[in-house]
């Protein structure tokens, strides 16, 4: 699916909270990923999930993006954080580090995919979503998603 609005239109809660809904809270493993472009994306998608899941005991929120340290992203992993949202760099890192494992999350949000592939970060984007279960893959194949004319995504 593809949604396509302006800012301010709640994009973040229309796939944020089915997200939520579909989580499970007792298992300590990461569920759902979001790829964000930028690290104020991927903070301020972070902090909206997140706000979002208070009234559900034991979900965790991790953002995962360069500038920052590696010891607190670590340590929200470790602990077994069910929802990522992160750079395509940095999730790419924690992955080389073997901090996050992507083999047991059911769903994969790509927040301003259209942003990501002109920023280039169409392989990084593949390689990370190799990692996670066939049903969950990004079902492009090169060249990773059709570009629309208007440079906007449209539903194909």
């Amino acid at each position: 699916m593809i949604g396509v609005a302006q800012t301010g239109t709640g994009k973040t809660a229309a796939f944020g909270l089915p997200l939520l809904a579909a989580i499970d809270p007792s298992l300590r493993q990461v569920q759902a990923l979001v790829l964000a472009p930028t690290r104020e994306l991927a903070m301020q998608v972070a902090d909206a999930i997140a706000s979002f899941a208070t009234s559900i005991g034991g979900l965790d929120v991790v953002a995962l993006y360069g500038g920052s340290p590696y010891g607190p992203q670590e340590r929200a992993l470790a602990r077994g954080a069910q929802v990522v949202v992160g750079t395509p760099g940095r999730v790419m890192d924690h992955m080389r580090r073997t901090n996050l494992r992507l083999d047991t999350i059911r769903f994969a949000v790509l927040d301003e995919a259209d942003e990501m592939l002109r920023m280039g970060f169409a392989e990084d984007v593949e390689e990370i979503l190799s990692h996670s279960p066939p049903a969950v893959r990004w079902p492009c194949s090169p060249p990773p998603c059709p570009r629309p004319s208007s440079g906007s995504p449209r539903p194909t």
